[in-house]
């Protein structure tokens, strides 16, 4: 088998991983928009001639026309069948033999993998976008798998719909070098299998078709596994996939399937991003952990992982190049146990815990992996920030928490989330030296410091919407200032809107007056009494030079 873990067919979820708070119903995760046949259809009936408009072929079948003025016939010459064009007026078999044989053996391929995984069921047809060259296939039969042919110039291909059960006996050899040749020179770089029932069985004894091909990345999306699959045949295998997913699947249990997870360690020791999302993931066995040498990027989100499974699953020698983990939205409870679970971890940089209800034991202590620098807390119900943080931190998101208060320094910090927590008072940017982006947003906060403005100026995203805004003179001004020099992200002027004092209550902070005149009038009127004795001063200096008989005359008085 390949990795997908025991659960119940579920409704496609989405696997976002935006900083932020994620609003989700209690039932789960929010589905991600369906791709259904209907869908593609109403996309065909756009453009109903796009397939002719792409290669002018529909049907590659003896006989048949496949353009214009043109047929395929049957060929065979030296004993070999090849499906040859026949232009009107037509030229010997043998003269068209070359070109003839690299759309056969294009076609052999095409209907091998698809028999092979399971996608020659129902009614249906390909739909190409040549402009994105992307592809996508529903529910071919054998009456309609030539469609697949307009596919031939996309680098992603989507397969949805079908059942292997009927194809376990269907004989597969090894493929002649001809056909490994075109194999090879498939444009095709990522391929998709939705809403399939695959015998690994089957799936053991096509997968090595991969080798032969330059694809990189597999999906496969609301699929069921069945049985046990004979992996023998991939021992010591290397497959250029280095991408591997897997979202609402349901197979056997990991705990039970090391051994023959051992025959594809060639290829899973070269694997660098893996996904199994929404599977009900309950274990990861230490042993498996440790084939995977290369893994870059691990994203086992929308599971039932608890923090007790998470030792084993990260043991030592486990996952030695990891730099990405996303644990969002499992059963994790204990945010000191979790952080002692990933020590061993030493090369991991983006960490996501999001979405999990973690509790902090005050008396325990843990270091996170030093080479930590983003890491996201959001929606974890945390009450305050828990030091220590890594010192290379330089994304931190805390939103959607419960914060009164964030009193913490991190030198090397450029981007704080904070929203959706009950601040009072924004945090100090002084200790935060390097920072360029604050969100605040629906917090409690009143006032942004109007000591701090040059260096909020300094920032380039500060988001404060949502707040109930004091538009004092200062508070105003702060927001008004923030906004002129275009540091306010998404939500200005809108969102921006006043609570006191009660004469400007309802109004954007926007339209609040903030010139000196109406908030610091003493700083207006002292300068003009200033100016106005200056002038009295000067006015007398001039009369006693221009009449100095006056000043004679009273001093003998």
């Amino acid at each position: 088998m390949l990795l997908p873990m025991a659960s119940p067919i579920l409704p496609r979820k989405s696997r976002s991983r935006s900083m932020g708070c994620a609003q989700e119903p209690a039932s789960g995760c929010p589905p991600a928009p369906a791709r259904g046949f209907k869908h593609w259809q109403d996309k065909a009936a756009e453009a109903p001639t796009a397939a002719g408009r792409h290669l002018q072929v529909l049907e590659l079948l003896p006989g048949r026309r496949i353009g214009r003025g043109r047929e395929v016939s049957a060929c065979r010459a030296g004993g070999t069948s090849a499906l040859a064009l026949v232009a009107a007026g037509g030229s010997s078999c043998g003269a068209r033999k070359h070109f003839g044989v690299s759309w056969w053996f294009i076609m052999t391929v095409a209907v091998l993998l698809l028999l092979g995984l399971g996608l020659l069921e129902a009614e249906g047809r390909c739909f190409l976008n040549r402009t994105q060259e992307h592809c996508v296939c529903y529910s071919l039969s054998q009456e309609s798998v030539s469609s697949i042919i307009q596919c031939l110039p996309a680098s992603v291909v989507e397969f949805w719909g079908g059942e292997l059960e009927r194809y376990i006996d269907l004989p597969i050899s090894d493929p002649d070098p001809s056909i490994i040749e075109t194999l090879n020179s498939l444009l095709v770089r990522k391929i998709i299998f939705g809403d399939l029932l695959v015998p690994e069985i089957l799936l053991a004894r096509v997968l090595r078709f991969f080798s032969y091909t330059k694809v990189e990345e597999l999906v496969f999306e609301n699929c069921v596994f069945e049985g046990r699959g004979n992996w023998d045949e991939m021992i010591g295998q290397h497959l250029p996939v280095l991408s591997l997913s897997f979202h609402n699947v349901t197979s056997a249990l990991l705990t039970s399937r090391q051994q023959d997870l051992s025959h594809l360690s060639s290829w899973l020791g070269t694997l660098q991003d893996l996904a199994i999302t929404g599977s009900h993931l309950t274990s990861l066995p230490c042993a498996i952990g440790r084939m995977f040498r290369a893994l870059r990027s691990l994203d086992i989100a929308q599971n039932s992982l608890g923090h007790e499974s998470l030792v084993p699953a990260f043991c030592e020698g486990a996952f030695p190049q990891l730099r990405l983990l996303s644990l969002r939205h499992n059963n994790l409870t204990s945010y000191h146990k979790v952080c002692e679970s990933l020590r061993l971890l030493s090369q991991l940089q983006d960490l996501d815990l999001s979405q999990n209800k973690l509790l902090a034991d005050p008396s325990s202590s843990c270091q996170w992996p030093a080479s930590l620098q983003i890491f996201n807390l959001s929606n974890t119900g945390l009450v305050e920030v828990l030091t220590p943080l890594p010192p290379s931190l330089e994304v931190l998101d805390m939103s959607c928490n419960h914060l009164h208060t964030v009193d913490i320094s991190l030198s090397s910090l450029k981007k704080l989330f904070l929203s959706q927590n009950m601040l009072r008072a924004a945090p100090s940017i002084q200790n935060y030296p390097l920072l360029d982006t604050l969100h605040l947003e629906n917090n409690s906060i009143t006032e942004l410091p109007w000591d701090e403005v040059k260096l909020l100026e300094r920032l380039r995203d500060v988001a404060v919407a949502g707040n109930p805004f004091n538009c004092s003179c200062s508070g105003a001004g702060v927001l008004q200032a923030l906004a002129g020099g275009g540091h306010l992200g998404q939500g200005w002027p809108q969102a921006y809107t006043c609570v006191s004092p009660p004469r400007y209550q309802g109004w954007m902070v926007q339209e609040v007056p903030v010139s000196a005149l109406h908030c610091n009038r003493a700083a207006v009127i002292a300068p003009l009494c200033v100016a106005l004795v200056l002038l009295g001063v000067a006015g007398l200096l001039c009369l006693v030079r221009s009449r100095p008989g006056l000043v004679r005359r009273c001093r003998r008085a």
